[in-house]
């Protein structure tokens, strides 16, 4: 009783905190903080890992994860990014971020164990792509049998799937399970060749083909992955392998989002590991045919995402997990040649710990800026919070 009712307190100790902050203004490039708010909290569930499109009609859907918080129901010592009882969930704002529906929808549960990262696609067609992967928890004995297979004790990865909706995320048809990255060297918990997975937004260019940079286990042992480009024809039922994004003997790669400048060159904006938390990236300027050697991004941050501005600029926002933590921003010109030297803008700074961010960036019809992320105030309950933006 005497831990419900404390965090009974902590809940509104945190609802206190978060409004003070909504009404604080950042403005810096032409950017400007309107008000942070909620966009989904229930104190039972751990919420994370969002993303975000505006449909043509203006209604904005937000997915993310959502797992039982462990910590407050049963007293775990903390909560963990796997979950057996992990699943894709959305909800819906027909407003511009004002109000949010309060009873997620399911966008899909995995049979056989705890789902991550919903990361959206919008396709010009107004259908909807969704990537996402899987973690397994087999008996002891079981991970005991798995060979070559990539375990986080004691979870076993299941690899990627896609899910993909025609109504405005109503119903969703798959999974579609995508193709093994040439080259991995790990299975999936079944023993089967590891399908592709990623953290990140894919790309749909004019040619209709979707741009999806994924990872690669390259050292399983290690856990040395790089990333790597496929397309699909087919909205993303079925991938093609295309070539390497970013690879390197020290630093690992990972979660990547991609984005087409004005004059067509993809860039990659990845995560690093073994590289001081520094983010990266990467260009194409074949149209993806290949890609140049990956560069010092020169800011701290992960992962990122870009959304295109109606002027041509790139917004580009990652999650900031060192003290003070939060969430950060910057304004590219519409090149992406100015990565390391435009000014870093602060969204937030008020988060409990690390465990924060992974934000997600969709461009409103009003021309303002929507992200969403996940967050904590004080180590509390996670959940799923918002701040609008304007931009001169």
């Amino acid at each position: 009783m005497y831990r419900v009712m404390l965090c009974a307190l902590l809940m509104i100790l945190s609802a206190g905190s978060l409004a003070a902050r909504s009404s604080d203004k950042v403005e810096v490039g032409g950017v400007k903080k309107i008000e942070d708010f909620v966009i989904y909290r229930d104190d039972k569930f751990y919420c994370a890992f969002p993303s975000v499109v505006v449909r043509k009609n203006g209604e904005i859907l937000c997915a993310f994860r959502r797992a039982p918080n462990r910590r407050l129901l049963w007293g775990a010592p903390r909560d963990i990014h796997t979950d057996p009882n992990s699943y894709l969930v959305l909800v819906r704002s027909k407003d511009g971020g004002g109000t949010w529906t309060k009873e997620p929808e399911l966008i899909y549960a995995h049979p056989l164990g705890g789902s991550q990262d919903p990361c959206m696609a919008q396709l010009r067609d107004g259908s909807i792509v969704c990537t996402s992967y899987a973690w397994a928890l087999p008996p002891p004995e079981g991970v005991e049998r798995i060979k070559e297979t990539f375990v986080y004790p004691p979870f076993a990865f299941l690899g990627g799937y896609i899910m993909r909706s025609d109504d405005g995320g109503k119903s969703w048809r798959g999974p579609f399970i995508p193709m093994a990255v040439p080259g991995n060297k790990s299975l999936d918990a079944l023993g089967n060749p590891l399908p592709a997975y990623n953290r990140g937004a894919m790309l749909q260019r004019k040619d209709g083909k979707l741009y999806w940079a994924v990872a690669r286990h390259d050292r399983l042992k290690e856990l040395r992955t790089s990333v790597h480009l496929l397309t699909s024809s087919d909205r993303g039922e079925t991938w093609r392998y295309v070539c390497p994004i970013a690879s390197d003997e020290k630093v690992s790669f990972n979660e990547t989002s991609l984005i087409e400048t004005k004059k067509g060159d993809l860039v990659a904006f990845i995560r690093t590991e073994g590289f001081g938390g520094k983010a990266a990236y990467a260009r194409s300027k074949d149209g993806g045919g290949s890609f140049g050697q990956w560069q010092d991004a020169g800011f701290v941050g992960h992962p990122l995402h870009a959304v295109r501005l109606k002027d041509g600029r790139i917004f580009l926002v990652y999650g900031y997990r060192q003290a003070p933590f939060g969430i950060r921003a910057k304004v590219l010109n519409p090149d992406c040649t100015d990565i390391a030297e435009a000014p870093e803008i602060t969204i937030r700074d008020d988060g409990g710990n690390s465990d924060i961010g992974y934000p997600w960036a969709a461009l409103l019809p009003d021309g303002n800026i929507l992200v969403a992320y996940y967050f904590n105030v004080g180590d509390g309950p996670r959940f799923i919070a918002g701040s609008l933006l304007s931009v001169d």
